[in-house]
């Protein structure tokens, strides 16, 4: 450890965190920052004998830290050095230096906010920003504020912006420390278009094993994919003395111990791995690298308030530190399966989880810290609003906070578990009806893959999968009944830690699959899901969603939808279970309510009123009852009328002519009503309420007297204004009395024919004389031959090229040389 380069700056650190609260470490891969900084902090002034904490990511990580750091001092783990991860757990009562996984930190700030006991927290490679990371950084910060001054806080990472990290920190030092990295050379090999994933990545495989020496290590983004490379290297021929390593999280720790352990003499070694072996591993002997260039991640979408599990491409970052894994011993050689170009185009970094994952946990661990608004607390990245507000109405619903935000005991209880909001509502529910060994398998099922492959995962039913999980373990694990032998090892593993967690062994009572709905709708009261036919169903959150085709759950009145996938505009029902309406409405009748509800039925065009027995969005129960209150029948018919718009009323001719005026006269003064549509649509319990006692349908609003319901907005003034103003007719100078167009108030109309116009020079105004109307001059026929708004023009100078042509086609009609000294007629000439 002596030759690491960490050595070169750990003076340093000490003397910053002797005078500082906090530092950043920024070291290169290869730099031994993992394993050579905490041993060297043990024997500082200010540590007092205390205890270093570590915060690893990852399990693999955290326990090959933890015994190589004990190996260092001669020791086995549990002695100076330990780790705490969950259901696994070794340290001492000499233990100082304790490595944890994500969670445990929390729930030991949960416990003990002052951290009595610790005297510096590391957050190792926190540059990816996992939630927990963030949350245990932000519970330590205000530990430290609030609490304990003289607690240390170090963060450390291979890449990270130190500046914006130490900005949030108050301004810790930022240290740098250079690496211990071999050459790297690297060969861009995209994939063809027309290969799979994994065909493409076992002829990588084949390829760096014939060009390149000692063994290899291949980036994939899931344990799918790694499964399907393995079985395509196993069906080809690989060269003698090649062993296959498969290394992902859910793996046993034998097996990955032997993923990552030296080969045996002799061998080489092919190690496929998802992004665990990213960063905090050296798997010694690996020489060359093969990256997929995709990683998976569970992305949160607000729009449906479900998590889904999405294949993206890595981040530059990610892609560096993936290339470094192969010049940790020695110079390498690393294969990316994309273009150079295509390299130019990834990320930077990778999006932080908070800013896309499901933050109803981190709500729930914010109410028991005694926080109801995260921006109380100093984040790198704050909280998403939308998916924050998410969580904490599922933690409503779930009952572990409540009306005013603040936790609730079963809450606590809740948090206590440590396991995913849903699941801990569901193992507390089932431990009330004795059937906490079913919950905990269907806990663990839920946070597996699907034990199914190929045609058999084609049915959705989650209670084939709990029969095929009892049926092994019946038979001693012989018996995998089509179902993977590998994620039901895993489920049931993971089954297991449950039930010890919750200290229920496991013959505690019979597993009744009947249950399995109804544990189910505890996790999930928001997708339980009502049929409405044809594979749809309506979930209790609003969302439709369908299965597909041929699933015998279709004909059940009431499932609950246990993953979903959200993609399309209508989900797709995944996996799911029945639900009897019996244990619906026993189990959930706090959840049940009954409303009565007058409301507008479309069909039928009036106010109806009903009565509703409802589970949220869901209908269980529907009956009619007496009329509608006259009151609550006007409120829902002018709603209706305001989004169905002022043209169902009834306007005649008159009626129509009467708003034009008005609004004209609303144009020239402001003082006058407001009779356009958003005005009268806005204001209807104004003007228009009054004139609605008992109607309840559209055909009713014929009986609205609406010329009366206008003048009622006018004064007596107003009235006689409006009839000198805006006149309905205007007398021209043949004597006759032509109608006013005021369908554009803006510019009403007279059509007058132009031999009644003859002596006039003025145009005609209204408004008070400040519009002049548009003078539609129409011929004989009564054909349009020119319009103006300055008549006086028009007799100058248009009139004798109009006046041509009108002599033409009209010879017998009258067309003077001077039409202002002419005499006016409605005939075909004047009678003098």
């Amino acid at each position: 450890m002596n030759q690491l380069p960490i050595m070169q700056v750990l003076p340093q650190l000490k003397i910053i965190l002797n005078k500082s609260r906090a530092a950043i470490l920024i070291a290169e891969p290869g730099a031994g920052k993992t394993t050579g900084t905490p041993p060297a902090f043990l024997d500082e002034p200010w540590m007092q004998g205390k205890t270093i904490l570590m915060l690893e990511p990852r399990r693999l990580a955290a326990r090959s830290a933890a015994t190589y750091m004990a190996s260092c001092l001669g020791e086995s783990v549990g002695q100076t050095v330990g780790y705490r991860m969950r259901m696994d757990t070794r340290v001492g009562k000499n233990t100082r230096i304790v490595v944890v996984t994500e969670g445990v930190l929390t729930r030991m700030l949960q416990t003990d906010p002052s951290l009595g006991d610790v005297g510096l927290v590391i957050f190792d490679e926190f540059h990816e920003r996992s939630l927990h990371a963030d949350l245990g950084l932000a519970l330590t910060l205000e530990a430290q504020t609030v609490l304990r001054e003289d607690l240390r806080i170090l963060i450390m990472s291979a890449t990270l912006d130190g500046e914006r990290v130490s900005a949030m920190l108050g301004g810790a030092p930022v240290v740098d420390c250079p690496g211990r990295v071999y050459p790297v050379q690297t060969i861009y090999a995209p994939a063809s278009g027309t290969l799979s994933i994994e065909k493409s990545t076992a002829a990588s495989v084949h390829r760096a094993l014939a060009e390149q020496k000692g063994d290899v290590l291949v980036f994939l983004p899931g344990e799918r994919e790694i499964r399907r490379t393995q079985s395509e290297l196993e069906n080809g021929r690989l060269p003698a003395n090649t062993v296959l390593r498969p290394l992902y999280g859910q793996l046993s720790q034998v097996m990955q111990d032997l993923a990552v352990a030296a080969s045996v003499a002799g061998e080489r070694k092919v190690v496929l791995a998802t992004s665990i072996a990213e960063t905090s591993l050296t798997i010694d002997g690996v020489l060359t690298v093969i990256d997929s260039g995709l990683r998976r991640t569970q992305v949160f979408s607000p729009r449906t308030g479900m998590p889904h599990l999405e294949t993206v491409p890595v981040s530059k970052a990610s892609a560096d530190q993936r290339r470094g894994r192969a010049g940790r011993t020695a110079p390498g050689v690393c294969y990316r399966l994309w273009s150079q170009e295509e390299h130019h185009r990834l990320p930077d970094d990778n999006v932080p989880e908070i800013m896309e994952a499901d933050l109803a946990q981190l709500a729930l661990e914010l109410a028991l810290w005694g926080v109801r608004d995260p921006a109380a607390l100093p984040w790198l990245d704050a909280p998403p609003a939308a998916p924050y507000a998410q969580g904490t109405a599922l933690l409503r619903q779930l009952g572990a906070l409540g009306a005013t935000g603040a936790i609730t005991p079963h809450g606590r209880s809740m948090a206590a578990l440590g396991a995913h909001p849903r699941v801990a509502h569901m193992l507390l529910r089932a431990a009330e009806l004795g059937a906490t060994p079913l919950a905990c398998r269907l806990a663990a099922l839920l946070q597996e893959r699907d034990l199914f492959r190929g045609p058999a995962a084609i049915d959705s039913d989650l209670t084939l999968r709990v029969e095929a999980l009892l049926r092994f373990e019946r038979s001693a694990g012989l018996d995998a009944g089509g179902a993977d032998l590998a994620t039901l090892r895993a489920v049931q593993r993971e089954s297991r830690n449950y039930l010890a967690q919750l200290q229920a062994a496991p013959g505690e009572a019979p597993n009744d699959i009947s249950l399995i709905g109804l544990l189910l709708s505890f996790a999930y009261p928001d997708r339980i899901g009502q049929k409405r036919g044809d594979g749809a169903f309506v979930l209790s959150s609003g969302r439709g969603a369908a299965m597909r085709e041929g699933q015998p759950l279709m004909r059940c009145p009431y499932i609950v939808a246990a993953s979903v996938d959200d993609k399309a505009a209508q989900g797709k029902i995944m996996l799911a279970a029945e639900l009897k309406e019996a244990q619906l409405l026993k189990h959930h009748a706090d959840s049940i309510t009954d409303e009565a509800e007058v409301y507008w039925d479309k069909e039928s065009k009036s106010v109806k009123a009903r009565r509703r027995t409802m589970l949220g969005a869901l209908v269980l129960k529907e009956t009619t009852h007496e009329r509608p209150s006259v009151e609550a029948a006007e409120e829902v018919l002018l709603t209706a009328l305001a989004s169905e718009g002022l043209a169902l009323l009834p306007w005649d001719k008159n009626t129509l002519q009467l708003r034009q005026r008005m609004m004209l006269m609303h144009r020239v003064r402001a003082d006058w009503p407001d009779v356009s549509d958003e005005a009268l649509l806005e204001s209807l319990n104004t003007w228009l309420r009054p004139y609605t006692h008992g109607m309840r349908a559209f055909r009713d609003l014929q009986r609205i007297p609406l010329s009366r319901v206008f003048e009622g907005m006018l004064d007596w003034k107003q009235r006689q204004t409006l009839d000198t103003e805006a006149p309905t007719h205007i007398t021209v100078p043949s004597g006759s009395r032509i109608p006013v167009d005021y369908d554009n108030p803006a510019a009403p109309v007279l059509a007058v024919r132009l031999q009644e116009m003859f002596g006039q020079l003025d145009t005609p105004k209204v408004g008070g004389g400040m519009i002049p109307v548009v003078l539609h001059l129409l011929s004989p026929a009564r054909r349009p031959m020119q319009v103006t708004t300055d008549l006086a023009s028009f007799w100058r100078g248009i009139y004798f090229e109009v006046k041509k042509d009108l002599k033409g086609r009209y010879p017998k009609h009258y067309w003077p040389d001077d039409p202002l000294q002419a005499i006016p007629t409605n005939r075909t000439r004047p009678k003098n």
